[in-house]
């Protein structure tokens, strides 16, 4: 035995059926064009590629190893020391019943027939121990928790290829993906050119992938129902997949997703190959998948992601004419069938055709030589032939065998395959002249037959296997407006590793697979789906960092940075009222606006407990931030009858609270509207009152002022017959005067003689005048005292008068104006996406809401 030799056994004579003391070394390097192993059960099947993989480990060749039925948990049964107390716990204690033997007894016949096996076939103790520290062992179990789990999830990674340069391959992968996914949701054998499924499905991949993004399972759900392109082929998605066609295909998905029994697809180890063929200090693993306890569709789905997952791997490599790494399948029926194209089978087919160029080696193995495809498996280079059950078995071999490259002789292959006993099995190498016989080697680990789930915990803490999980990486910041934050050193974030107590040796480190995009509690990246019409609305980032926090009354954490933006769904509300009174004079328009952001599921609103307190709605924006994630949609939020029901209610309470209070003297007919100030009002009151009064004084006082006018042009009249009276009755007491004194001085002889009767008229014409005067007196002290009365009976309607239009001033009142209902019209009612920001500080992420009133 030579490095990079494997050794499988010694070869068999047929002539005289004996075995020979010739050892089968065969060349590690002949794995790059492949192998096949087909016999029957109980034919050595299972022991050859034991063996073959126990010599890949001795190699340092990692390998990946599917592991259907649960045989090649055999692989971590390696127990250098051949102690009996080492094989007990592995025996089947219903075998040993059956048997008739105590544990112990089983235990040490089983030690003893390895260690007199192994001493046959030429190898020591030491070869075991080698075997045991030459590569780590591990059995992941999907679906279960009973080994180490696995993520499906992260088989939804975006590929680390360039999609320019591997466009065609990454398509065959979305491909693959997609039709193993449909599969395990029981669509079966959809034609991907034919299917709007698959279709779908598939651009959806491209379009993340082409952009180097991942997604995952919910993402995925989540844009069967809203694409993120509005076009397939020449016909918008709606046409070419209807929105309800479209609802229904991604419930089928959630089935996935909601199932409980799924959980265990959710969590645990990525389909990192790296890190399943390789530790983080580069030694080699051997990762089994037991899959015994699944069933044919979830077999299907897991495998052909595996599958992919190897191949994607393989297009990293470089070029390589060695043995680089194993895949090993130890059941391939119904997974490269001759006729059927199940998703399992493109990866395979080109990896038949291409893994060579990177040096990596295929093994499959199958007990149905029927169901094969040989024209796939034309270019393998090595077959194992073991013995077969019927003829019809063999000739189904022979008829594919004659078609493989190197034109195999049925005849002579026949013949031998003819004489094949237990563990003997023909090996036709296309590096060799001819086929070879040989018998089996004894194995180094124990053969304890199928393993169950439950023991497959045992086995991984045998050997200290135990899950890892790779440390994630710092996320980058996103621009965010007004973001003003202090550098902060970055934070590693390593969850930590759960090692089984019984593990005798601690876990290793695992390399990190890329990063993913996952749906958590910071949302999706793909928005949901609003219920048929219901419309949406954007609001604003109008908080920078510093007035988020002031906003959330907390402070501002130091190195505190924004990761990103996740858009929070609320009901938004708003609606213009216009009320209209033209008797009162009203004419005014009302918005009422409401944004609610803690809804019962019921759709039960209080309006007046939500108030909106923002920007005007005219900074509305019509698109979400770049890169921003989308919360998910609650009832009511969701359910279109339901938000029928709220825009009717939104519509009532704004009817119903939307009244403006107008200011009215009904006597003066005065009305003012809200627009109005008190101060105005009043004023427009009293000036109307003051023109009343004025008219109404006038016209009450109309005859008084008649009166007054008459009297005061007798009182002149009389005025200035009394000043012409005094003036006559003046002269008049001058002449009777003069007279007198001239009647004396005639007495006296001073004069000539005057007459006395001429003395008495003038006497009498003086009294006269004075009489006159005194009548013109009294009539004007008469009219004087007739006016005056007059004018205080004036003074007095004008008193009464102004009294009562000024209360009259003061007796307005308020008059509610309410609306019709048909002057409310709501112009915003919907779904609001809310921003808030994801902050990360000191390890922690936290969200702050990036839109709240100015």
């Amino acid at each position: 035995m030579t490095e990079s030799t494997f050794y499988l056994g010694r070869l068999f004579d047929p002539k005289i059926a004996k075995l020979t003391k010739t050892d089968l070394n065969y060349d590690s390097a002949d794995l790059t064009t492949h192998a096949v192993v087909t016999g029957m059960t109980g034919s050595g099947k299972t022991g050859l590629c034991i063996a073959l993989l126990e010599e890949a480990a001795l190699n340092g060749v990692p390998a990946i190893i599917i592991d259907p039925k649960g045989d090649l948990t055999n692989l971590l049964l390696h127990f250098p020391e051949l102690l009996p107390q080492d094989f007990q716990p592995w025996i089947d204690p219903e075998v040993v019943r059956r048997a008739n033997k105590t544990p112990e007894a089983a235990a040490s016949e089983a030690a003893t027939a390895w260690r007199n096996g192994l001493q046959e076939w030429g190898m020591t103790p030491e070869r075991i121990f080698d075997l045991k520290n030459a590569v780590d062992f591990a059995i992941y179990t999907p679906g279960s928790n009973s080994g180490i789990a696995v993520s499906v999830l992260s088989s939804l990674d975006a590929p680390d290829l360039d999609w320019e340069e591997n466009r065609e391959v990454l398509r065959e992968r979305i491909s693959s993906t997609v039709t193993a996914l449909l599969g395990l949701v029981g669509m079966n054998d959809l034609d991907p050119i034919r299917s709007r499924e698959h279709i779908l499905l598939s651009n959806i991949f491209e379009e993340h992938w082409s952009q180097g993004n991942s997604i995952n399972l919910d993402e995925l759900i989540l844009q069967t129902q809203n694409p993120p392109f509005d076009k397939l082929g020449a016909f918008p998605v709606d046409t070419f997949f209807p929105p309800k066609d479209r609802m229904e295909l991604a419930m089928v998905l959630n089935n996935i997703l909601a199932s409980p029994a799924f959980e265990a697809w959710r969590e645990g180890q990525s389909l990192d190959i790296k890190s399943l063929l390789f530790t983080s200090d580069n030694r080699p693993r051997h990762s089994i998948f037991y899959l015994a306890h699944l069933s044919d569709g979830e077999r299907m789905f897991f495998t052909t992601l595996l599958l992919s997952a190897v191949e994607t791997w393989m297009r990293t490599q470089k070029g390589s004419t060695s043995l680089r790494a194993l895949l090993y399948m130890d059941e391939i029926y119904g997974y490269l069938p001759p006729t059927a194209n199940p998703p399992s089978k493109q990866p395979l087919l080109r990896m038949l055709k291409q893994a060579r160029a990177f040096g990596l080696g295929l093994l499959l193995a199958t007990q149905n030589p029927v169901d094969m495809d040989y024209k796939a498996l034309s270019n393998t280079g090595t077959w194992f032939i073991g013995k077969l059950q019927t003829e019809r078995d063999k000739n189904r071999l022979l008829d594919g065998l004659e078609s493989l490259a190197g034109g195999i002789s049925r005849a002579q292959m026949d013949k031998l395959i003819s004489s094949l006993g237990k563990r003997v099995f023909v090996m036709n190498n296309v590096h060799n002249k001819e086929p070879i016989l040989f018998q089996t080697r004894w194995v180094m680990n124990f053969l304890a037959g199928p393993m169950t789930r439950n023991q497959i915990r045992d086995l991984n803490a045998l050997v200290g296997a135990a899950e890892v999980t790779p440390p994630r990486a710092q996320p980058t910041p996103v621009s965010a407006p007004k973001l003003q934050s202090a550098p902060q050193p970055p934070i590693d974030h390593v969850q930590p590793v759960s090692i089984p107590s019984a593990a005798p040796i601690q876990a290793k480190t695992q390399t990190p697979p890329r990063s993913t995009t996952s749906t958590s509690a910071n949302g999706s990246l793909t928005k949901p789906n609003l219920p048929a019409g219901v419309r949406e609305y954007y609001l604003p980032q109008n908080y920078s960092l510093p007035e988020a926090f002031n906003s959330a009354g907390k402070p501002q954490a130091y190195g505190a940075t924004i990761q990103g933006v996740v858009y929070r769904p609320v009901l938004l509300a708003s609606a213009q009222v216009r009320i209209l009174d033209r008797k009162y004079g009203v004419d005014v328009e009302v918005t009422k606006t409401a944004l609610v952001n803690a809804l019962d599921r019921r759709g039960i609103v209080r309006w007046d407990e939500f108030p909106y307190a923002g920007p005007s709605l005219d900074k509305l924006e019509s698109m979400p931030a770049p890169s921003a994630k989308f919360g998910s949609i609650e009832p009511p939020l969701n359910d279109s009858k339901l938000m029928t029901a709220l825009q009717k209610d939104f519509t009532d309470w704004v009817f119903r609270n939307s009244s403006v209070n107008a200011r009215a003297n009904v006597a003066l007919k005065v009305f003012a509207g809200p627009d109005v100030s008190q101060a105005d009002f009043m004023k427009a009151c009293a000036d109307t009152a003051r023109d009343a009064r004025d008219t109404e004084i006038a016209k009450k006082t109309s005859a008084l002022e008649k009166k007054i006018k008459t009297l005061e042009d007798k009182l002149g009249r009389e005025e200035r017959e009394l000043r012409e009276d005094e003036a006559d009755l003046q002269n008049r007491n001058i002449e009777s005067g003069a007279n007198l004194l001239e009647l004396g001085a005639s007495a006296f002889g001073l004069t000539r003689k005057k007459s006395i009767t001429t003395q008495f008229t003038k006497h009498r014409l003086a009294q006269n005048a004075k009489a006159e005067v005194e009548e013109s007196q009294e009539a004007i002290a008469q009219f004087t005292k007739d006016l005056n009365a007059l004018m205080r009976e004036r003074e007095q309607v004008v008193r009464d008068i102004s009294d009562r239009w000024g209360r009259v001033v003061s007796e307005s009142t308020d008059v509610t104006i309410n609306p019709k209902k048909t002057d409310v019209y709501v112009n915003v009612f919907g779904v609001a996406w809310m921003p808030h920001y994801i902050i990360q500080a000191a390890g922690e992420t936290t969200e702050l809401a990036a839109f709240g009133g100015e």
